[in-house]
């Protein structure tokens, strides 16, 4: 019986082209997840995706769910898929969901941090996982010019798609931005996050801590609407995914749902 599971992934986005499958190449997340579990099926499999992390860049809670005809329990098709799966993408939990669950479509935020390394020794083990910067920037001005980011805006200035048709309108509900050390991490929370939208906010607030803009300018870019006045686009490899929300409801219809199968499977050998 063909059942929808959700599943919580982790991976390091480091040799593969972006989450997203294409026909070109089979380095994609989506893909070799896709192909790990056509070969348990023994059918085409398709997993949709919460988003669409762009190459190089991780996650640490990037949610998909897949439609799976099979015999195997939550915690067998986990393993089965670690087994086969490269050791740079780990199925961390695996849940039967909703009949109805989409982990796009119903996804009502997400979390992103973009880190950046600011000390003076090689960060040897995190390489692939910050930006090295040449100096430390003003933290206190970044977080002046992300208060103004926060809240319901049109972010056309920082989307990454010039070609983009649907609205560049999302709601950031918080901007946190931290010094721990040599480390300095912006964590984003919106309700969702246009093409490039955060590496270029990174690179954006960087250059107000560098003092090359003003915070005030954040106000002007939002009204211009023109991405060619935002800062550059922060390298790729500081980009983490960290974790996708959904309505508790969801999680409530998927207990349900189990619920009641369980109680249909006992009801077979009632008297």
């Amino acid at each position: 019986m063909v059942k929808n599971y959700k599943m919580v992934i982790s991976y390091d986005g480091t040799r593969y082209f972006g989450w997203e499958r294409q026909a070109a190449t089979d380095m994609t997340i989506q893909g070799k997840i896709e192909s790990v579990l056509s070969k348990m099926t023994g059918k085409e499999v398709t997993i949709q995706g919460a988003g669409r992390t762009d190459a190089g860049v991780h996650a640490r809670g990037m949610v998909a769910n897949a439609r799976l005809d099979t015999d195997k329990t939550v915690d067998e098709i986990r393993d089965y898929m670690n087994h086969y799966l490269p050791d740079d993408i780990c199925i961390l939990e695996i849940k039967k969901a909703g009949d109805r669950f989409h982990s796009r479509y119903n996804a009502m935020g997400k979390t992103y941090c973009y880190t950046c390394y600011t000390g003076k020794l090689k960060p040897v083990f995190d390489r692939k996982y910050v930006t090295v910067l040449d100096e430390t920037p003003d933290v206190e001005k970044m977080r002046q010019a992300a208060s103004l980011l926060v809240g319901t805006h049109d972010f056309a200035s920082f989307c990454g798609n010039p070609k983009m048709k649907k609205s560049t309108v999302r709601k950031i509900f918080d901007i946190q931005i931290r010094q721990n050390g040599p480390y300095l991490t912006m964590t984003y929370h919106g309700s969702g996050f246009l093409q490039y939208m955060v590496r270029i906010l990174s690179g954006t607030l960087l250059e107000v801590g560098f003092g090359k803009r003003t915070p005030e300018s954040m106000t002007r870019l939002l009204e211009a609407r023109k991405r060619a006045l935002a800062g550059a686009t922060a390298p790729a490899r500081g980009l983490c995914l960290l974790k996708v929300d959904y309505d508790m409801s969801e999680e409530s219809q998927s207990k349900e749902s189990q619920s009641n199968e369980l109680q249909n499977k006992e009801s077979l050998f009632a008297d």
